[in-house]
């Protein structure tokens, strides 16, 4: 459990994301035993995990493992009468660093992703925005995001990673987002499997991985966790 005055670590690339989306296996305890493989994985191999759980475990995940928690979401409200929204501060409260915005799976406009950022900022979290293609990724490196995650959304769940099947978009991605927010970390994401995904990622100029069903559906966490995170080691950046 957190002690008074812990503070979490920091994203630092090489950085290995796992969206747990709303995947059963990764509710409750089963989410808890997910965040502890991961941070123990990523102490023995030095390298930064976090974990994005869904909405409803945030707390009890944060409360239970050292390692930095996003969560998958945030809206653009503050507190008070906002039934049913998620308020940055409620993040905070809830022991989160920051949030995923703009995945495929939940859209923004990006007046929406924009005060997001400035409301996530003045709160101290990190924003980790996510992008379908490069022509997006490029309006929204103007808002400079902390980190911003290429996803086409055609490549999501499938196991053929962008890292592999469309390498270009990747490299695109990074020149694009550089050229307005140098300060912005890229990440990978969209089928990324297995370590050799990873380090093709990597070796491609990103600063990590955002994945999901390839860590959290498989039959071996801690397999799959030291499968993505091994090739990082060789990677780090300042």
């Amino acid at each position: 459990m957190q002690s008074g005055g812990w503070k979490p670590p920091e994203l630092k690339p090489p950085l290995l994301i796992i969206n747990c989306k709303n995947y059963r296996a990764a509710w409750g305890e089963g989410g808890l035993r997910l965040a502890s493989v991961a941070e123990d994985v990523g102490r023995r191999f030095n390298v930064t995990v976090a974990v994005a759980p869904a909405a409803p475990f945030l707390k009890y995940i944060s409360g239970g493992t050292r390692l930095p928690i996003l969560s998958q979401h945030v809206d653009t409200v503050g507190e008070g009468a906002a039934t049913g929204f998620l308020a940055p501060s409620s993040l905070k409260e809830a022991g989160c660093v920051g949030s995923l915005l703009n995945h495929s799976e939940h859209k923004l406009s990006a007046r929406q992703v924009a005060t997001a950022i400035s409301l996530l900022r003045q709160e101290g979290l990190v924003a980790v925005v996510c992008a379908e293609d490069v022509s997006e990724a490029r309006r929204l490196a103007r808002l400079r995001p902390d980190f911003l995650a290429i996803e086409p959304p055609e490549l999501i769940g499938t196991g053929v990673s962008v890292s592999k099947a469309r390498p270009e978009v990747i490299t695109a991605t990074i020149n694009e987002v550089k050229a307005f927010s140098p300060q912005t970390r890229v990440l990978c994401g969209a089928g990324v499997s297995d370590g050799a995904d990873v380090e093709a990622a990597l070796k491609l100029g990103s600063d990590g991985v955002l994945v999901s069903s390839g860590i959290v559906l498989a039959k071996d966490w801690r397999r799959a966790i030291e499968d993505m995170v091994g090739p990082m080691r060789a990677f780090y950046r300042a």
